[in-house]
């Protein structure tokens, strides 16, 4: 069977050890983890053991992890709070209500003022509430109000009212100089036998199976039954009037609770009269008790300077040094029935209540060892045996790290010290002889035997050696040292003897020394337990610190039966790198404390396996990026927008540092432990999830789990709306493309017609061009023939005038010949075809004659002939017959148009003209 506990999941019945000052585990809850005033007046807790405390400044919720802050409307100072069916009810200055918790897990106030007909308060504050059947009555130091089926009635006792308490089913009322009376419709009926309270302040008033306990402010506490009041024990009652009762609570393992002003709480049992005190000096912040309550195991306190909380029969307890007079403790023993401490500051020990240090030890004490009934005392200037509070130095070699036995040698042993290895041997008288060994003179912290003759030791600090003694024990005549090549990092290795094995222990690794191969390798069977360190073993168990988990140790006996030891406070006040477990008989074991020791009685501890039963963890809150949802019940829908950050945040009231684990289903799914019961999750995708949150228990054990449902939306694109949204854009895209591919082809096709009847028309024009071109050049050839004929013509003419000149002797008649001349030079000069010659000429340069007329408006009509014969590029000879001059002429007549146009000799006249536009 294997079993792994967690120590402060369990409640043991067993009374502490009277006279030994060792209390269980206290939990400090100060100002500024609660973040309120200082006095917390009263203290109220739920059936799943959530905790409301009524603090100077409001109201303080405390689900098992975190704490929250309410005020009043008035922000007035709360004086009590109940929790009556579900609903937290609180007293103030003039006022008192109700909170419930929103369905965002928020506490919201009601108040019950408006009840009140026909009563105005006279600076009242309501100091208590108490459930009475179906009715809740709060009292102020002047006042009685009664709240039932939602109306409110008005008591007026004309008395001070000190306390009330339900007793036998009456409301008894302290107060006055009456002892004690009982609520009577109305009135105030005095209860016989209790004068002895005449001019006492009562302050708390508490029913138990036997009787009822009345606590008064100076006097002690009183003890009412069968009409019969009598004082309590009177140490009891000491201690109470001495340190001024304020309140009393019965717990359920039947002792009774009396918290004080001056002294914080003692624990007095009804049966034997026996008590003990929890104060300052054992862990409470405060002496001042304001108030108690008890939930399963747990007592709450709400002190005059912080919230506490005690976790009563706890298997493991301890004693805290909160003076610093005892300091780090190193190493306990049991002698003759008495704990003796070894701390750095000397020898310290318990008589009755009160730890007593041993004159003349002061210094570091490093071992405490019980020797054939003596005890012997490793000290940083020697080693000592005390004896009836006595300490005889019995060797002055300082620094006594650590004795051990001789292996089959019932009378010497081996110190490793300071300076090296010393022998004990005990002579016949029963003296001890104390001697150096030879040969070795260097620190020794711890050693071990391989064989009666071979030792292991190591340095404090660095290097491991093998150590061959004499038969004697009384020189070193070997020493072999191991190295980096035999084992990684030599510093500050532990060295065990397991099982007739030598192991060791180095930067979290197990090893071991092979005497066949002569050398350190891993040791296989302890590599379940790397980064654990050894600090104790017997033959029962082994006892591994856990350096990953800070917290835990770990007990085995390496096969079938294993548990954990997990205490908040013993992982934080363990010595580091100096653990240390002492076992003193098979239930009882001590731990050395960084400010005192812890105990753990075992057998206690066993015996109540399997009575825990793992808390259903609590959902207290769910939001996302933009705030929280409600707790309602349904499954919660987040946007996606929204889901970048989901939270969450779970408690178990009545566990004290709980932990958790989670499961998560769904598109992405996960798995992990949580410590502090808060939950995260990160940009998890869209869809469905499913979450089961277990609590956390022994042997990884899991409570029933919380199953949360949720859904991430998906992002818009991808709703169903959008879906839709993209169906029908699909349709107008495809109606779309339709329509721009059918215009495209209607497009192309025009502009297919539209390019088809422009290369037509392009053709055409060509067509129409090349025509154009042909009709020209058929009209330039026309007219050149024309004016070529022309120019023929005139110069036969003027051939033939020429001839008639040189025969005009021969010609009888003289007026014929003038006539004949004449009719000659006309013909030379006929207009008519050099109009037929101009028409057909504008017909190819129509703007010719203009153009140049508008450059050269001096030109003459004779200029304009010129200048057409010489755009048709017509010589000087061809165009002397056209103008009936002499090729000469035309030269002259060249060379004047030249100037009016304005051309110089480099520029031919001819091309000029041709490209005139």
């Amino acid at each position: 069977m294997r079993f792994l506990i967690a120590l402060y999941f369990f409640v043991l019945a067993s009374p502490l050890v009277r006279g030994q000052n060792l209390v269980p585990p206290i939990e400090n809850y100060r100002i500024f983890e609660y973040k309120a005033a200082s006095k917390n007046w009263d203290l109220a807790v739920s059936p799943e053991g959530e905790l409301f405390v009524a603090n100077n400044k409001g109201l303080l919720h405390f689900n098992g992890e975190h704490w929250a802050f309410y005020q009043l409307p008035n922000k007035t100072t709360i004086r009590s709070v109940a929790w009556v069916r579900d609903k937290i009810y609180t007293g103030s200055y003039e006022e008192f209500g109700f909170w419930e918790m929103n369905v965002f897990g928020i506490l919201e106030y009601t108040s019950l003022i408006h009840l009140i007909k026909d009563h105005e308060f006279t600076s009242e504050e309501f100091w208590q509430i108490l459930p009475y059947g179906d009715a809740i009555v709060f009292r102020s130091f002047s006042g009685i109000y009664v709240l039932e089926e939602n109306q409110i009635t008005n008591i007026e006792p004309r008395i001070v009212v000190n306390h009330m308490a339900v007793w036998e089913g009456k409301i008894l009322v302290a107060g006055g100089n009456n002892g004690l009376s009982y609520l009577q419709g109305k009135e105030l009926v005095p209860i016989n036998g209790t004068d002895m309270l005449n001019s006492k302040i009562v302050v708390d008033m508490e029913s138990t199976n036997n009787g009822l306990l009345i606590g008064t402010k100076l006097h002690g506490v009183y003890f009412f039954k069968d009409g019969l009041l009598r004082s309590l024990d009177d140490d009891i009652n000491m201690e109470l009037k001495q340190h001024q009762l304020n309140q009393i609570l019965p717990l359920i393992n039947g002792q009774v609770a009396f918290g004080t002003i001056k002294n914080g709480i003692y624990f007095y049992n009804l049966g034997d009269s026996s008590y003990y005190s929890v104060n300052r000096e054992a862990g409470l912040q405060n002496n001042t008790v304001l108030s108690l309550e008890q939930y399963n195991d747990q007592l709450w306190i709400g002190l005059d300077n912080g919230i506490d909380r005690l976790q009563l029969d706890n298997p493991l307890t301890y004693y805290t040094d909160l003076t610093g007079m005892v300091g780090t403790v190193y190493d306990v023993a049991k002698h003759k029935g008495t704990i003796y401490l070894g701390s750095n500051t000397g020898i310290h020990y318990f008589e009755g209540k009160k730890l007593k240090f041993v004159e003349g030890s002061q210094g570091h004490i490093w071992d405490l060892e019980v020797i054939d009934g003596k005890l012997f005392c490793g000290h940083n200037t020697g080693t000592f045996i005390l004896e009836n509070d006595n300490l005889n130095l019995i060797s002055e070699i300082s620094g006594g790290y650590q004795m051990i036995k001789v292996p089959s040698s019932a009378s010497l042993y081996l110190q490793g010290t300071y300076t090296g290895l010393a022998r004990y041997l005990k002579e016949e008288q029963g003296n001890w002889s104390v001697k150096a060994i030879e040969g070795i003179a260097f620190p020794i912290k711890y050693l071990c035997f391989e064989n009666p003759t071979t030792l292991w030791v190591a340095h404090p600090y660095k290097g491991l050696f093998r150590v061959f003694l004499n038969e004697n024990y009384t020189k070193v005549v070997r020493i072999q040292e191991f190295k980096e090549d035999s084992i990684p990092n030599v510093y500050n290795i532990k060295l065990y003897n397991i099982k007739n094995q030598i192991v060791l222990y180095s930067d979290g690794i197990w090893y071991k020394y092979d005497p066949i191969r002569n050398g350190i390798f891993v040791f296989e069977e302890f590599q379940d337990y790397n980064f654990k360190e050894l600090v104790h073993f017997d033959r029962d168990y082994y006892w591994f610190r856990d350096h990953e988990g800070a917290k835990e140790l770990i007990v085995t006996n390496l096969n079938d039966d294993n548990f954990v030891l997990e205490d908040a406070q013993l992982g934080r006040r363990l010595v580091p790198e100096a653990e240390n477990v002492i076992k003193i008989n098979d239930s009882i074991y001590f731990f050395t404390l960084s400010d005192g020791i812890g105990k753990l009685n075992l057998a206690n501890f066993r015996s109540q396996l399997g009575k825990f039963e793992l808390t259903v963890p609590r959902l207290v809150f769910f939001k996302d990026k933009d705030g929280a949802h409600a707790l309602d019940g349904t499954p919660f829908v987040i946007e996606n927008k929204r889901s970048r950050e989901i939270e969450m945040e779970f408690a178990a009231p009545n566990m004290v540092q709980p932990k958790y684990f989670y499961i998560l289903k769904g598109p992405m799914e996960l798995s992990s432990n949580v410590d502090n019961g808060i939950l995260k999750f990160q940009n998890l995708p869209y869809g469905t999830y499913v979450l089961e949150i277990f609590t956390v228990g022994i042997n990884n054990a899991r409570s029933q789990s919380r199953t949360i449902e949720f859904q991430i939306k998906p992002p818009w694109y991808l709703s169903n709306l959008s879906f839709v949204g993209y169906g029908l854009m699909g349709l107008a895209i495809i109606f779309l493309v339709r329509g721009y591919n059918s215009r495209k082809l209607r497009r192309k096709h025009s502009l297919l017609k539209e390019k088809l009847e422009r290369e037509q028309q392009e053709q055409l024009a060509q067509l129409e061009k090349e025509k154009l071109a042909k009709e020209i050049k058929v009209k330039q050839k026309e007219l050149t023939s024309t004016t070529l004929s022309m120019a023929r013509k005139n110069e036969l003419i003027l051939e033939l005038k020429n001839l008639l000149l040189m025969n005009k002797s021969k010609f009888d008649n003289q007026q014929r010949y003038r006539s004949f001349m004449k009719k000659l030079n006309s013909a030379i000069s006929d207009d008519e075809d050099w109009r037929h010659f101009e028409v057909n000429f504008k017909e190819l340069h129509n703007d010719f004659f203009e153009t140049l007329l508008q450059r050269y408006p001096n030109l003459t009509p004779k200029d304009l002939k010129l200048c057409a014969y010489l755009k048709m590029n017509l010589t000087s000879k061809e165009m002397a017959p056209l103008m009936g001059i002499s090729t000469r002429g035309v030269e002259i007549h060249r060379y004047r148009l030249r100037k009016k146009l304005e051309l110089d000799s480099e520029h031919n006249i001819s091309n000029f003209l041709i490209t005139l536009k």
